[in-house]
């Protein structure tokens, strides 16, 4: 029998993983930390999935790995400054001064999971861009298959159509997000 539980943060629960991702900020502008930050947060993912946690904690660390592929994925083209920008959401992951140390048993890896759930809940749109963007690669490689034609041919410019619609949309949505109520974390 499952249960659903309901957990509120405050504004200063927030406020400490908003610090976080400004330590982060200050850390990616020098690229070797960026990418000692991508692996080691790539690391804890691929961890979590060996280790025996529970299903909670595992499914939302998981659901990171969609952040690590966007930064990755060469034809997806972020900008400098998405890119840093998920890099310092990640580095909550990769903070040996998280709230709970990740070697405690059991729950170490708890307040990882809550972020987690925080930081998709707040890219949630970009996410949803990114994805729609995988499908129609996809699609797109398999429909040109199936005619008989070389998918990477000209693949850059049916790549690029695409994706400076999915990059319009996701900054303009972004940009109207970002002028309305409410607390927001700064991720983007």
């Amino acid at each position: 029998m499952s249960v659903d539980i309901t957990i509120t943060l405050s504004d200063e629960d927030l406020e400490k993983f908003q610090a976080s991702i400004d330590k982060g900020r200050v850390a990616v502008r020098d690229a070797g930390s960026a990418a000692r930050i991508e692996q080691t947060a790539s690391e804890m993912i691929e961890k979590a999935q060996r280790i025996d946690l529970p299903p909670f904690v595992c499914d939302r660390l998981l659901k990171l790995e969609i952040l690590l592929n966007m930064v990755r994925d060469e034809e997806w083209k972020l900008s400098e400054e998405e890119r840093n920008s998920i890099l310092s959401a990640l580095y909550y992951l990769v903070d040996p001064e998280d709230v709970i140390p990740d070697h405690i048993p059991g729950i170490g890896y708890l307040d990882d999971a809550l972020y987690a759930e925080v930081v998709i809940q707040e890219l949630r749109m970009e996410i949803r861009m990114y994805q729609e963007f995988c499908q129609f690669r996809i699609a797109e490689e398999n429909r040109r298959r199936n005619r008989g034609l070389d998918p990477h041919v000209g693949r850059e410019d049916w790549i690029a159509d695409k994706r400076a619609v999915l990059h319009s949309r996701m900054r303009e949505r972004r940009a109207l997000r970002s002028g309305g109520r409410g607390w927001r974390m700064r991720l983007m």
